[in-house]
């Protein structure tokens, strides 16, 4: 392309209006002070603003990003939260991306162009050279230092963009697809035609070869009108890592359906199923759901690794008072125990862990669930099956005749539920379920709600847990002093349990420790890895029972429970932020109820 066809490279950037330092002061980032010292370093060294920044270390990668998106108008981009299109990366080698710091992510194909973060967008040079070379309008973010290197390293790198990059490149659109039967070896070939074989069917495998190696629990597959974007829950939250063409998506659907055994041509209803996937010995239940959108049919799987161990209950998180609070309660050879929180909040994971520890060959222990995510030995686990008329309410009388100790029943979800499980409870039976509520007091509100009498209430419940579940900090981290906003928040939520938490570890009279996670560990370019739950475990007792029986609302039992000694999930939290386990944003985000 000549010189004069070219598109000016900087049109996607504004004039500058003033400098990184300014935006940093005005953002309250740097002092005046800091300011200062910077503005007269600055005259005598005759080095930039930004470079004196850097030696300094006066403020964080991201910030500083921030700080010159505002004062060059730059657009800032946060590319660990962005999917990079394997075929942009295509256009531009590692070592072109790696001499001038940036990274292409998208390409368009209306306006012909392609979109590139960079760690300095005033580089001119850098712009003119990508024009040159992909022939394409060049449209310029900004991004954080760190996180321009470790996506570099990581899309380039690693296999996902790489390796579809490749398959893409082998597609043709009269490929036939074949399947290799309901498990994917990707190390042993099949018999036929080895998965690697077939472009579509690489796509796929490398997908969930990488949603293994970064333990994704979930896998989206998502059309949209110009593109298909595939993105996974990793820590519960989701992240979006690759976006494909459009033009690969019927394919790429039709390859899932075979391997999951559903109808391929049925394109109108939402369809569930099922495969195994193997990588490096290692074995993953798949559960596939389908569901027709306006742009075609999205796919979302569910990972349950076969090997997976099941948690303790020290390791879900509980511990002090609450701990021994269930403990006890486990022990008791009847009552209901409950544990609730929203979809995703690890209520299942928490009762599976229970069930684990109670489990003896001296105890019947059946479990009704929909579905069945974890097979455990010694336990009688049913599947609910609606469209044969086992649901949870049939189930679950259904039980009653096979002379059980402990049931377990997935969720009380309608008023005949829940009064079966109150009279298995009053029968002598151990009842663990869950529900859907906010808080261990919203609970029993819910219940009489449902219809419940509150004198059977009150007399069947033992315990009720509510939970959340955050991310857990790397164990590379640091350690910073909070704003005094934040602090002050911290010491009121907290109250006296402050006072006996500093006592405890030595903290009386010094300045409040925060920590965070280190942005440098290899699978994690968030600062956190893991999860961990946060609790509150209300144990039902003469005043709260007085309670229910005059219907008092959910504010009035959990102040009664409070004074009874119980801790709600936003002090856990707290606690745990100060322990180094997690962070104050994480509690905030899951448990600001």
């Amino acid at each position: 392309m000549a010189d004069a066809a070219r598109p000016p490279v900087t049109s996607t950037i504004t004039s500058r209006t003033g400098s990184v330092a300014e935006s940093l002061l005005s953002m309250g980032a740097i002092n005046q002070q800091q300011y200062d010292d910077l503005s007269l370093e600055r005259i005598n060294t005759n080095k930039s603003f930004e470079a004196l920044i850097e030696e300094k270390q006066l403020v964080n990668d991201d910030v500083l990003a921030q700080a010159k998106s505002k004062t060059y108008g730059v657009p800032l981009i946060k590319l660990s939260e962005v999917g990079v299109s394997p075929e942009a990366l295509s256009e531009i080698p590692q070592s072109v991306a790696q001499r001038y710091n940036l990274i292409p992510y998208a390409l368009s194909s209306e306006d012909h162009s392609i979109s590139i973060a960079m760690v300095n967008p005033l580089d001119l040079l850098a712009i003119d050279f990508v024009q040159k070379k992909t022939g394409k309008k060049v449209n310029v973010a900004i991004a954080s230092t760190y996180d321009v290197t470790h996506a570099i390293t990581e899309r380039y790198a690693q296999s996902l963009s790489s390796e579809v990059s490749a398959a893409l490149k082998d597609t043709d659109e009269g490929q036939t697809l074949v399947s290799s039967g309901s498990v994917i070896d990707i190390n042993q070939p099949a018999s036929g035609e080895t998965i690697r074989e077939a472009p579509i069917a690489k796509i796929v495998e490398t997908i969930l070869a990488f949603a293994v190696k970064s333990r994704a629990s979930d896998v989206h597959i998502e059309p949209l009108e110009d593109h298909t974007r595939v993105r996974y829950r990793i820590d519960g939250l989701l992240t979006e890592k690759l976006v494909l063409p459009k033009s690969v998506h019927p394919a790429l659907v039709s390859r899932i359906k075979i391997l999951s055994e559903l109808k391929i041509d049925e394109k109108r209803i939402p369809q569930d199923g099922r495969f195994t996937f193997r990588t490096n010995q290692e074995e993953v239940d798949l559960r596939v759901s389908t569901l027709p959108t306006v742009h075609g049919e999205k796919i979302v799987m569910r990972l349950l690794k076969k090997s997976g161990a099941i948690p303790t209950l020290q390791e879900l998180g509980l511990r002090g008072t609450a701990l021994k609070t269930l403990e006890e309660s486990v022990q008791v050879p009847h009552g209901i125990i409950l544990v609730t929180g929203p979809t995703g909040s690890g209520k299942t994971t928490t009762l599976y862990s229970v069930l684990h520890k109670i489990n003896s060959p001296k105890v019947n222990i059946m479990t009704l669930e929909d579905p069945v995510e974890y097979q455990m030995e010694g336990i009688n686990q049913v599947q609910i099956n609606p469209g044969a008329g086992l649901t949870f309410a049939s189930g679950l009388r259904s039980f009653l005749r096979q002379d059980p100790n402990i049931i377990m029943v997935g969720e009380i979800r309608d008023t005949e539920t829940a009064e079966l499980a109150i009279q298995a409870a009053l029968t002598g039976h151990l009842v663990f379920s869950t529900l859907h509520t906010n808080s261990a007091a919203g609970a029993l509100p819910r219940l009489l709600d449902m219809g419940a009498e509150p004198f059977l209430l009150s007399s069947s419940i033992t315990v009720v847990m509510a939970q959340r579940v955050v991310r857990k900090i790397t164990q590379e981290r640091e350690s910073y002093t909070p704003p005094p906003e934040v602090e002050k928040d911290i010491r009121t939520v907290l109250g006296p349990l402050y006072d006996g938490w500093a006592k405890a570890h030595g903290m009386e009279g010094k300045p409040m420790t925060l920590y965070r996670g280190v942005k440098a560990k290899e699978n994690s370019d968030s600062g956190y890895e893991g999860r961990i739950a946060i609790f509150e475990v209300m144990r039902m007792n003469d005043k709260i029972s007085r309670l229910v029986l005059e219907h008092q609302p959910a504010n009035v039992i959990e102040k009664q429970a409070m004074d009874d000694g119980m801790l709600l999930m936003k002090q856990d939290g707290y606690l745990k932020a100060l322990d180094g386990i997690t962070t104050i944003e994480e509690v905030l985000r899951v448990a600001q109820i």
